[in-house]
């Protein structure tokens, strides 16, 4: 039985995925790239303040449902 994925699921996975790609940017291709990771770091940080986050919306738009949305229809 998959229950479908939630926004804040999504934005967690989404979120560790940039963190290691930019990571892995850093190492690789240049050291610069240390501030996208810096970047993706202050907007989780204001996010926890704010409760506004981009990717919330972006994944909106793309049809995923609040984690009690996705209950209420997996039942």
């Amino acid at each position: 039985m998959n229950k479908p994925l939630s926004i804040e699921s999504a934005i967690i996975r989404f979120a560790g995925f940039m963190v290691l790609t930019s990571l892995t940017l850093t190492i690789w291709v240049h050291p610069n790239f240390i501030w996208f990771t810096a970047f993706i770091g202050a907007n989780m940080f204001q996010s926890s303040f704010t409760g506004f986050c981009p990717a919330a919306s972006v994944f909106r738009m793309l049809g995923f449902k609040d984690a009690a949305n996705c209950q209420d229809n997996a039942s």
